[in-house]
């Protein structure tokens, strides 16, 4: 890059320096041999945002302080970790067609030639600190510099055990698993992922790698690759925090961890599966210290929410809230629980496991290894004078006559189902082979809900649909969201309250398509249409209804 005026001028031109400090500087360079600039800034004659300011005119380049970098990258495709941090550089964005780095050395024609091989386009330079760049870098990528840190420590470390066999190979390992860099790295990835608000971590092992994927408001996204030789270490780490067998490996294993981060009490379920390449693990976390979300908070249509506040405050009865795994039954149930929670009522709940404790209900865990499941502790909650039961779910028909026959004796009963809507709970009722009689004579209404993806409030856009169908408002992305467009959940649900009608249609053993269409003659409406809504309302998108309901209705979506 040419220049018109030598640096040292340009600052003794604007007043920034005195013609006696640049004699100083000139005087120190000829034995220290560094850039004029730096020296100004060791001397105290200058600051180091107006040394760069000013070299950024002469270089023609613009200035970019910390201030301005991206807290997170919105590029999968960026150079190597080493290579930044070798050359000072950090990719902060796009302009057209041309990639932006900060650079402390823009004047590195080697740095700046990779960079154009690397991205396969022009590159954009802004003139930064190398202190700024490096802050850049930990505020990008820290959680992958810690990783770099972490592989670099266990260098030359022969952790990979392919075979377990002997004691000695058993002893070997368990050592491995507790030294501090797999310490380190099991602790990272964990903390991360509660970090992002992550409600699952899977460890997935192949044929060249370990992956690890969060799950973040309901969608696996990928977080890290570990090298396949860390992969007996890291999974015997996990077993022999949740006190597995780390030498059983053909078995699936369960098992639970709790712990404590930022200051609240956290417990990850651990259930490992073998697959071809190793031991697959998933840790489900749950956040036993967080907040009761109330009934007001979760959603529901105001016509759904009076519905369901009548039927949550009658003395008697069996409600169910229905959805496949992950659709926030469990959060309806202790909402639906904390808001009838009062001095004169005995609420008593059997949970696998107890995810939030709340005051003044007593929670059972159940315990199957010591025969203690959902339907032995039924049998004997009804025995402790409760005014309302909460059982985790219903498995089986011994479970739910026990829980009918509780709500036909002056119990409130709270429970869950694995079905597509509201209706279909009625039908898995009957298939488990309970009567039909008892089914309509408690059942007093089916809640079926699904989470979806609420847009981010920070980049939500108003878009001019081409059509009614289309969405009113999209996610541009951004860093408070990931670049995804989306930032937390909401319910969509439908409620079925049962009526005489619908009663007579139970005990007749009526199909679940004619129990649906009497339900919706009486106004309840259906999961899609409450998704619609929501997005009319600029709350989520099409794509997200569909996503959590397509399995449910079938045809094109009509508004």
């Amino acid at each position: 890059m040419k220049t018109k005026q030598l640096f040292g001028e340009m600052l003794a031109g604007r007043s920034l320096i005195t013609g006696e400090q640049l004699e100083i500087a000139l005087k120190e360079q000829q034995t220290d041999h560094r850039r004029i600039g730096e020296i100004f800034v060791d001397l105290g004659f200058l600051t180091m945002e107006s040394m760069l300011k000013i070299l950024g005119i002469q270089l023609g380049i613009r200035y970019m302080p910390f201030s301005e970098f991206p807290k997170i990258i919105p590029e999968d495709n960026y150079p190597s970790l080493k290579f930044m941090k070798q050359y000072r550089i950090l990719p902060v964005g796009k302009t057209g067609g041309s990639v932006i780095v900060a650079m402390a050395d823009p004047l590195d024609s080697y740095a700046m030639d990779a960079l154009r091989l690397f991205f396969k386009c022009d590159v954009t330079v802004c003139l930064s600190s190398e202190k700024d760049v490096m802050e850049g870098i930990e505020q990008c990528f820290g959680n992958s510099v810690q990783m770099a840190s972490i592989m670099e420590d266990m260098i030359g470390e022969e952790v990979d055990i392919t075979d377990i066999g002997s004691e000695e190979d058993i002893h070997h390992l368990m050592n491995i698993a507790q030294e501090g860099p797999i310490v380190k790295l099991v602790n990272m990835i964990i903390t991360r992922a509660i970090e992002e608000r992550a409600s699952d971590i899977h460890l997935e092992v192949f044929e060249n790698k370990v992956r690890v994927r969060y799950r973040i408001d309901g969608i696996l996204l990928e977080a890290e690759s570990l090298p396949k030789r860390l992969q007996s270490a890291v999974i015997s780490r996990v077993k022999i925090m949740a006190k597995l067998n780390i030498a059983e490996r053909r078995l699936p294993q369960d098992g639970r961890i709790r712990l404590r981060a930022a200051g609240r009490e956290i417990d990850l379920r651990i259930s490992t599966i073998p697959t071809l390449y190793g031991e697959s693990v998933v840790m489900r976390i749950l956040d036993r210290g967080g907040a009761i979300i109330s009934l007001e908070e979760l959603g529901f249509s105001e016509k759904a929410l009076e519905n369901l506040k009548k039927i949550i405050a009658l003395p008697y009865g069996m409600i169910l809230v229905t959805g496949p795994t992950g659709s926030g039954k469990t959060t309806t149930l202790y909402a639906s629980l904390a808001g009838i929670n009062s001095i004169d009522r005995k609420i008593i709940t059997i949970e696998d496991p107890a995810e939030y404790e709340i005051e003044g209900i007593n929670q059972i865990q159940v315990k199957p290894k010591i025969g203690l499941t959902f339907s032995s502790g039924l049998r004997h909650i009804v025995r402790q004078d409760p005014d309302v039961i909460m059982v985790g779910e219903i498995r089986d028909k011994e479970t739910a006559e026990i829980a009918i026959q509780s709500a036909l004796t002056g119990h409130l009963v709270f429970s869950t189902l694995h079905t597509n809507d509201a209706p279909g709970a009625v039908t898995r009722l009957l298939d488990m082979g309970v009567e039909s009689f008892l089914v309509s004579s408690a059942l007093v209404g089916v809640l079926a809900q699904r989470l979806v993806r609420v847009l981010c409030p920070s980049c939500k856009q108003a878009c001019e649909p081409k059509q009614e169908s289309e969405n009113s408002f999209s996610g541009a992305g951004c860093e408070e969201c990931r670049f995804t467009g989306y930032k937390g959940r909401t319910s969509i649900s439908e409620l079925m309250v049962i009526n005489d009608d619908i009663r007579g249609l139970i005990l007749e053993r009526t199909g679940a398509d004619v129990i649906r269409k009497k339900a919706l003659a009486y106004g309840m409406q259906p999961l899609r249409e409450c998704g619609i809504q929501k997005v009319k309302d600029g709350i989520t998108t099409i794509d997200e209804v569909l996503r959590v309901t397509q399995e449910e209705a079938g045809g094109d979506i009509l508004l």
